[in-house]
C-alpha cells in the first residue's frame, strides 16, 4: 500500500468502490450530535446510488441505534443501513453457542440486546458464560471494580459484543465493553468478539464482488478490520485517536504504533 493520502473530500475517490462501510461513532456523531458534513455524505452517495452500511460497534440490535440517531434528527431514510455488533452477537445468542444462562455485564440501556433471553439471566456464580455489553450504570468511571469482579472467572468464556475500548462522548471519555474484556483476557480468561475488526461482522455485509470502502475513526477496529478483510479505507483522525496524533503530530507513526495502513484520510468525513 502507497503512502496515506489526505484528501479534500469523498467526491474525490467515491467513483472507485460500490459500496462504503461507515463507522456512526466517532464519523457520523459524536454521541451527542450528528456530523453534518458526515450526513451530507451519506445523502450525497445515496443520490449516486451507492449502497450505504453504517457499521457500529453498538452492543445493541440495530433498531436501538436507529431510536439513538433519531433523537439526534437523522433521516429515517439511512435506518435501513445500520448493522451492528449487537445483531451479530445475537446470531450466536440464538443459537446458544456458548451456553443457555449467561451473567450479563452492561449498563440498562443495553437490555434491548437480551429482551428475548431476559429468563437466561443468572448470577455470575451460576451461568455458563458472560455476556459483556459494556459497564454497569454504577460502575462507569473505574475499571477497577471489574478486575475484582472476574478475577475468579476465568473458567467461563466472556461474549463481547463491542470491542472497543473507548469512544469519545462530546469531548468526554468513556469506557467500552473492550476495556472489560481486555482486563478479562489479561486475567487469563477467553474472550470471543462481536463486531469490527473481527470477520464476522463484515462477512454478513458484503457481497462478494463489491469494492469496498471502509470509513472510520478507530485504528483497533474500523482500520484494522479493513486491514484483516483486505479491503480499502479512510482514516478520519479527529475521533478517538485524535489525543494521540496531536501528540505525536505523525499520522505514520501513529498508524506504526497500532500496526495498520490506511489508503487515505481526512480530519472529519466531508463530501
Amino acid at each position: 500500500m502507497n503512502k496515506s493520502q489526505l484528501i479534500k473530500g469523498l467526491r474525490d475517490i467515491y467513483t472507485s468502490y460500490d459500496t462504503f462501510f461507515i463507522d456512526l461513532w466517532g464519523v457520523v456523531h459524536n454521541g451527542i450530535k450528528l456530523n453534518p458534513s458526515s450526513v451530507e455524505v451519506l445523502n450525497q452517495l445515496e443520490i449516486k446510488k451507492k449502497k450505504i452500511i453504517l457499521m457500529t460497534n453498538a452492543p445493541r440490535p440495530g433498531k436501538s441505534v436507529a431510536n439513538f440517531l433519531l433523537t439526534m434528527g437523522l433521516n429515517k431514510k439511512y435506518f435501513k443501513y445500520i448493522f451492528t455488533s449487537g445483531d451479530a452477537a445475537l446470531k450466536a445468542l440464538k443459537l446458544e453457542k456458548y451456553g443457555k444462562f449467561f451473567f450479563h455485564i452492561g449498563a440498562s440501556r443495553d437490555e434491548d440486546l437480551i429482551k428475548e433471553f431476559k429468563d437466561n439471566k443468572r448470577p455470575i456464580d451460576n451461568c455458563d458464560f458472560i455476556l459483556c455489553t459494556g459497564l454497569f450504570d454504577n460502575y462507569d468511571e473505574s475499571l477497577n471494580y471489574y478486575k475484582s469482579l472476574l478475577v475468579n472467572k476465568k473458567n467461563l468464556i466472556m461474549v463481547c459484543t463491542n470491542p472497543d475500548l473507548i469512544v469519545h462522548r462530546g469531548n468526554k471519555k468513556e469506557y467500552c465493553a473492550g476495556s472489560i474484556a481486555k482486563i478479562f483476557e489479561n486475567l487469563g480468561g477467553k474472550v470471543v468478539y462481536f463486531g469490527k475488526p473481527y470477520p464476522e461482522i463484515y462477512q454478513y455485509c458484503k457481497k462478494k464482488n463489491d469494492k469496498v470502502l471502509v470509513i472510520g475513526d478507530n485504528l483497533r477496529t474500523d482500520i484494522k478490520g479493513a486491514n484483516n478483510m483486505m479491503l480499502d479505507s479512510l482514516f478520519i483522525t479527529s475521533g478517538v485517536h485524535r489525543e494521540e496524533i496531536l501528540e505525536l503530530n505523525n499520522l505514520d507513526k501513529v498508524l506504526q504504533k497500532y500496526s495498520v495502513k490506511t489508503n487515505f484520510f481526512q480530519n472529519n468525513l466531508k463530501w
